[in-house]
């Protein structure tokens, strides 16, 4: 079968070949691949910048956001041939630490866990890939192909989580978010703080293009350029950028007892600013919560199941703007000004789906 691998010590490495059929200790179900997302975490990994995350393993198929049709399932998985499924990313580590025991492998504290297409484990880039009941999530089959969403999706839901449980804990009455960056991430940020009925502000550089559409039409507030005509005080800032002066300068717009998400994971800008000291200074003073947010459990892809079906699947499918066959993989790579999401198909494809 055709599998795009690439190896973690080196960077460019990326090429579409032929591989064995998925070995069985991946799991008792088969999956036909139908369509992987691209993301900037597969950028890094192409371009080197992960690879000593991989130390000793040697090819990897690439793809962590994935959507696929169960082919076979044994009795009593829970699934069935023809089930649409997403993949779930993180392994939790052999020991295993005690988050990773009581099923947070999302919180592993060792770092000894293993991702599929990311840290030593085959992704799900291949043709076909077997998988763990516990470890595929269904998707709804009317979401048809929009279902490649859930992995991000995901990592949305599980950053929720964490905000709404930090908020439990003081007197917290949410009212306005503040988004920044207006990739496939911050938009699905923005996406379930208006389902959860907030006022939402998304910050993004980009002046035209589809992204102030989208974040308009979902309700919300689109501010160009820089921070200066955002909103200040927001109960809620997400920061979906990577870029540590983007952080920086977000943390400054939240308001007494703000809660603040970093999500973003670059590889290229320093995570600190230059003047930390007074930023930590303000966050004392108002009272905020800043924290780091990365991977997810499976309730968090369930989570993110149901966010996904309550959405409108023309603003779905918008989201998705360029759409490439297997053999034509190195142009999902590409960065184009109008970009938001980039996907590769693979297989017959999901049948009907809604804006598609």
């Amino acid at each position: 079968m055709l599998a795009l691998t690439f190896d973690p010590h080196k960077s460019d490495s990326a090429r579409l070949e032929e591989v064995d059929e998925p070995p069985l200790e991946d799991g008792p179900v088969l999956v036909e691949t139908l369509a992987l997302g691209v993301c900037g975490t597969d950028m890094d990994l192409l371009a080197g910048h992960m690879g000593g995350l991989n130390a000793g393993t040697g090819r990897l198929i690439l793809g962590h956001e994935s959507l696929g049709r169960v082919i076979e399932a044994p009795p009593g998985s829970g699934l069935a041939a023809g089930d649409l499924v997403a993949g779930i990313v993180r392994r939790r580590d052999p020991v295993p630490c005690p988050d990773c025991a009581a099923g947070e492998w999302d919180l592993c504290r060792d770092g000894r866990f293993t991702e599929r297409g990311i840290i030593g484990r085959d992704g799900y880039g291949s043709e076909r890939f077997r998988i763990e009941p516990e470890f595929a999530v269904k998707v709804d089959p009317a979401l048809g192909l929009l279902g490649v969403l859930m992995e991000p999706a995901s990592v949305l839901a599980k950053a929720w989580e964490r905000i709404e449980g930090i908020g439990r804990l003081g007197r917290w009455m949410p009212r306005r978010v503040l988004v920044a960056g207006a990739g496939p991430i911050g938009l699905l940020a923005a996406l379930m703080g208006v389902q959860r009925g907030l006022e939402v502000h998304v910050l993004d550089r980009a002046v035209s293009g589809p992204k102030p559409g989208l974040v308009r039409d979902l309700g919300a507030t689109y501010h160009a350029g820089s921070f200066e005509g955002a909103i200040d005080g927001a109960d809620v800032v997400i920061e979906c950028t990577g870029a540590g002066s983007v952080a920086s300068e977000a943390i400054l717009r939240a308001g007494p007892n703000g809660i603040v998400c970093l999500i973003g994971a670059g590889c290229g800008e320093p995570p600190i600013p230059t003047d930390w000291d007074a930023l930590t200074g303000e966050m004392i003073r108002r009272n905020l919560v800043v924290f780091g947010s990365v991977s997810a459990n499976r309730r968090h892809f369930e989570a993110a199941a149901t966010a996904l079906v309550r959405a409108d699947r023309g603003w779905l499918a918008r989201l998705i703007t360029r759409k490439v066959a297997l053999d034509r993989w190195a142009e999902a790579l590409e960065r184009r000004p109008d970009d938001v999401k980039s996907i590769i198909v693979l297989g017959g494809g999901p049948g009907p789906a809604s804006g598609f």
